[in-house]
């Protein structure tokens, strides 16, 4: 067999892969518009549920959902960026850099489920006991939060960000270091105004998925935050003298609805899951259709920055 009908079989080979999975994302995404669509109204959006979860909305849960995945990008992208710039700007080929570097693979590798029950020791018994125990009186910090569950979400989507912006650092070709410190820049200078500018659309690359994966979690805040019925908001109203009011504001210190655990919950605890199936459907398709908002909203602006010339 010559290699030019090699070559045409194993081009047809991955061409039949791809247009198979593209066939079986169009159906899975196909099913569940065609039947959430039948139950996603403004009522079921913006009212909260009611007992039995067999009526009323979910929006408590696409509150839930923003909140915790919104905060999971402000504890982690600082952290997995920061990691990142050390491991390919500092550490270069050290000990400590394949240590680490390690670490961050076998991370990747650990099952979410693990990410919970580390959440539930670390976090809450370790971490907020001991903030209880200090700040005396009774459980505040030490018990399911939103706080934590954001938290463990975070450690669960730092390989991502990691491994996605040192791809996005060691991609800025070597010679605009090398022209920055022959101009006398200091390595921070250099890190800061000539390598992170350039790598800015790799680092939301990696925000992007980051959000895309831990939107859709459901084990790791199993037993840190999330409530199975919680119809009020998550949220605290703080007064303020100087304007005679009170100021609503997300307590990270409540518990709090999620869409993935909801669909969950709904598929798997009820006592009539005939009822309870088309909420399912309609839940999973406002996840989706959060998630690709989400995702389109760090697109637009992970094309903004692309292309834009480094400031000088």
């Amino acid at each position: 067999m010559s290699r030019a009908v090699v070559e045409r079989l194993m081009l047809g080979l991955v061409r039949g892969i791809a247009f198979a999975v593209l066939a079986a994302t169009l159906l899975l995404v196909g099913s569940i518009a065609w039947r959430g669509a039948r139950v996603v109204t403004w009522g079921f959006i913006a009212g909260a549920p009611t007992e039995g979860m067999t009526a009323g909305g979910i929006f408590p849960a696409i509150f839930g959902t923003l909140c915790i995945t919104l905060l999971m990008i402000v504890m982690a992208l600082p952290l997995g960026v920061c990691a990142a710039i050390y491991m390919t700007e500092y550490a270069g080929d050290t000990r400590t850099a394949r240590i680490i570097r390690a670490s961050v693979n076998n991370l990747a590798g650990v099952p979410s489920i693990v990410f919970g029950l580390f959440g539930v020791g670390f976090f809450i018994l370790f971490i907020g006991r001991s903030i209880d125990r200090v700040r005396g009186g009774g459980l505040l910090f030490g018990q399911p939060a939103m706080l934590w569950a954001a938290a463990t979400l975070a450690v669960l989507v730092l390989p991502v960000i990691i491994v996605s912006t040192a791809e996005a650092l060691n991609a800025v070709p070597r010679s605009h270091r090398e022209a920055s410190f022959a101009l006398g820049a200091t390595r921070w200078q250099t890190v800061s105004r000539v390598v992170l500018p350039q790598a800015k659309a790799g680092i939301l690359t990696g925000s992007i998925l980051s959000i895309s994966r831990g939107a859709g979690e459901t084990a790791p805040i199993l037993f840190t935050g999330c409530a199975y019925f919680l119809p009020r908001l998550p949220v605290v109203h703080l007064q303020v003298p100087l304007i005679g009011m009170s100021i609503p504001m997300i307590n990270p210190l409540d518990q709090f609805m999620e869409l993935s655990y909801h669909i969950f919950i709904m598929a798997t605890q009820s006592t009539d899951a005939a009822v309870t199936r088309p909420i399912q459907y309609g839940t999973t398709l406002v996840l989706v259709g959060l998630t690709v908002m989400l995702n389109m909203g760090a697109i637009a602006l992970r094309a903004r920055y692309r292309g834009r010339p480094v400031a000088r």
